[in-house]
This record gives C-alpha cells, sequence and structure tokens, in this order.
C-alpha cells in the first residue's frame, strides 16, 4: 500500500516563498552593513593619518564634519547587524528559547509561518531604514572629505 502523497497548496508554497525571500534580504542588509563598516573603518583610519598635519582650518572642518558623518554611519551600521531578541511574536527563537519541551511541541502544532514573515518583514525593512541612512551618511561624508581635498594646500 503506497503513502498518500500531499501537494502543497499554493498558499504553502507562497508562505514559504516568501518566509525564504524576506530571511534573504535580512541576510543581505547585514552583508552590506559588514561591507560599510569595512569601509568605514579603512577611511577613518586613513583620516586619522591626517590629524597631526598642519592643514588649513575650513580643511579641518570639512575633516571634521566628514569624521562626524561616518560615526554616525558607524553607529547606524551596528544597528543594523545588532541582533534583535525581543521573542514577544510567538514564532521566533527568542520567544522559543524561555519555553521547555512540551511548550515547544504544543506551539508547534500551528502554521506560524505568516506570522514569521510579518516579524521578519518588519526587522528587514527597520534594518534597509538604517542601512539607507547610513549610506547617506557615507555620501555626505565623501562630499566633505571632497570639500577637504580641494580646498588643502597642494
Amino acid at each position: 500500500m503506497s503513502t498518500p502523497t500531499t501537494t502543497p497548496s499554493l498558499t504553502d508554497k507562497n508562505l514559504e516563498a516568501a518566509l525564504v525571500t524576506v530571511q534573504t534580504e535580512i541576510a543581505r542588509t547585514d552583508s552590506k552593513a559588514s561591507l560599510l563598516l569595512a569601509f568605514n573603518g579603512a577611511v577613518l583610519a586613513g583620516l586619522s593619518t591626517l590629524a597631526n598635519h598642519e592643514l588649513p582650518t575650513h580643511t579641518k572642518a570639512a575633516g571634521a564634519l566628514a569624521v562626524a558623518a561616518l560615526g554616525t554611519a558607524a553607529v547606524l551600521l551596528l544597528l543594523v547587524v545588532r541582533p534583535r531578541l525581543g521573542g514577544h511574536d510567538h514564532a521566533s527563537f527568542p520567544y522559543w528559547a524561555r519555553l521547555d519541551e512540551t511548550e515547544i511541541r504544543a506551539g508547534m502544532t500551528s502554521d506560524t509561518r505568516a506570522a514569521r514573515i510579518r516579524v521578519l518583514s518588519g526587522i528587514a525593512v527597520a534594518k534597509f531604514r538604517q542601512l539607507r541612512r547610513a549610506v547617506d551618511c557615507v555620501l555626505g561624508a565623501l562630499g566633505f572629505l571632497a570639500l577637504a581635498a580641494i580646498s588643502a594646500p597642494l
């Protein structure tokens, strides 16, 4: 006697696809934030070598603004990669970590994909907003660095 096979419904397929998509987007933001943090660190390290050089006041001012913008970007990027461990949504591992085995089994009797998609989508949107703000700060810093470079004596 053969075991009946169940064909996933369109809803099941869509829920799985949405869950994978939002998890992938979260991973993308973390990767982008990591790359930008490395970039910021390299630029800040390079700028620190100029700190003791005699430069015109307006050049130093533009450089200071660039450092402030890069510092702000670094904070925003760190917030992107900072773990979110609230776990009050009943559909994530921080919540499950507070349960015993029986409570976990009881929680697995229902389909929580829609709740996970909602929670993870909120996390992804928040990460992308922070990432966007950080990129804006980096672009501002690059503008200030360009201003400092063209105002610096040769």
